[in-house]
């Protein structure tokens, strides 16, 4: 705006403009809020009530611990939703090395390529305890996306949220020690959140697993574990557990 446009324009003017911007302070609340009202929109949604009654083209299964749900190489038809238990997604090489790429628990899916074309799966997908999985057609999950606009919703944020963890494994594995990133996976296996409470993560979760999660070898995660455990940052009892103080190990320079 031109100095005498500027001039123009009322003292009244003025006094609305600088009460009517928009502060830093006021755009995190306005975030904060807006965050609020997603986050109530999801809990008022339940997909384990949709996904029931979806109609044809859903199928609940009872998978056993061990078991394969899908193997790399399968035709991709499908999408699948953890409803109980953990599920593992790992990849093998053409040189025979395996590399897990997820550890899934309740509310998550997988599956999902099948939407985007991929004709069959890129990797496997195996039940790492007794599990309960409800497998969606692709033709079905199309429709109830198309249908209900809440469920969209949901399923958007959820790819969204994968992608995002994607990229987060990936600057990890490039930046990070294998120390933090041992650290990182063990708080996002217990689901890390309310400060100074241990929660377990997968009981009996195997040291190479864990390694073919952080890129090295079983005997660094088990030299690791051990400093973590005698630094108080985790604690075996029955299941492993991780304690808030086990951040200091990520956050530390």
């Amino acid at each position: 705006m031109s100095p005498a446009l500027q001039n123009d324009r009322s003292p009244r003017a003025r006094r609305l403009t600088r009460k009517t911007s928009i502060t830093p302070a006021s755009r995190t609340a306005l975030k904060a809020t807006s965050r609020g009202l997603v986050a109530k929109k999801r809990r008022d949604f339940d997909p384990h009530s949709f996904l029931a009654t979806i109609g044809e083209g859903r199928r609940a299964l009872t998978v056993p611990k061990g078991q394969a749900i899908f193997a790399q190489g399968d035709t991709a038809d499908a999408v699948f939703y953890v409803q109980e238990g953990r599920v593992r997604l790992t990849v093998v090489s053409k040189a025979g090395k395996e590399a897990t790429i997820g550890i899934l628990k309740e509310g998550d899916f997988f599956g999902e390529g099948s939407l985007a074309g991929q004709s069959l799966r890129m990797g496997s997908a195996t039940a790492m305890t007794d599990c309960a999985v409800l497998r969606i057609d692709k033709k079905a999950m199309m429709q109830a996306l198309r249908r209900e606009h809440e469920f969209s919703d949901l399923f958007v944020a959820y790819l969204l949220a994968r992608n995002i963890r994607y990229e987060e494994d990936l600057v990890d594995q490039l930046f990070n020690s294998s120390e933090k990133r041992l650290a990182r996976i063990l708080l996002l296996l217990a689901h890390f959140g309310k400060e100074g409470t241990p929660e377990t993560v997968v009981p009996k979760m195997s040291q190479e697993t864990l390694a073919e999660m952080i890129g090295t070898t079983r005997s660094r995660v088990s030299f690791f574990m051990n400093r973590f455990r005698k630094l108080g940052f985790i604690h075996y009892n029955g299941g492993l557990q991780v304690h808030s103080s086990l951040l200091n190990v990520v956050l530390h320079d």
